[in-house]
């Protein structure tokens, strides 16, 4: 069966990312693989991925391979600096589950947005009072390479149809 609106498609792949930036062109880094034993599975027309990669997939079978580049504008977009921002330090304590050395530069800290969606913030800088973070999506500015191949396409249930994501796959979230 071809990939369409509404089946569930199964992937193995690696994602590696580049930076495009003035005459530099960094090779790119592997920042995820998904095997035969953990394939990402998604309901495909609401995978929650730019959209240019279900473009890229429509149509494929089980058992065929990909292999695509999709460019930052066409993926998580350029760094936004209204999303950089500083924060009391005060929110980030114990009793919200967050342990000192989270705070760190560079380490991205779990958080949740406003809908209850998990969210990542990169620590940019420790100001004293204050924490300087980042909330752009990790991969803002990022060109995606992915080559990987079709593990699976099914049709999907109703009830994940009504629910508009895969049941039973672990909650991989992107």
């Amino acid at each position: 069966m071809k990939i369409t609106k509404n089946s569930v498609v199964g992937l193995t792949y690696e994602l590696k990312v580049s930076k495009d930036e003035e005459e530099v062109e960094s090779a790119p880094f592997s920042v995820e693989v998904r095997d035969g034993e953990d394939p990402f599975y998604f309901l495909f027309g609401n995978s929650g991925l730019p959209e240019k990669f279900e473009e890229e997939l429509a149509g494929k079978e089980k058992g065929d391979k990909f292999n695509f580049i999709i460019i930052s504008e066409d993926a998580y977009g350029e760094a936004d600096e209204e999303m950089i921002m500083a924060l009391p330090k005060s929110q980030f304590n114990d009793q919200n589950g967050f342990e000192p050395n989270m705070l760190e530069e560079g380490n991205f800290l779990p958080l949740v947005d406003e809908n209850g969606f998990p969210m990542q913030a990169k620590v940019i800088k420790d100001l004293g009072e204050e924490i300087l973070l980042d909330f752009n999506h990790p991969l803002v500015g990022f060109d995606l390479h992915f080559d990987g191949e079709i593990f699976d396409v099914r049709e999907a249930t109703e009830e994940e149809l009504e629910h508009g994501h895969v049941h039973g796959e672990h909650g991989h979230q992107h």
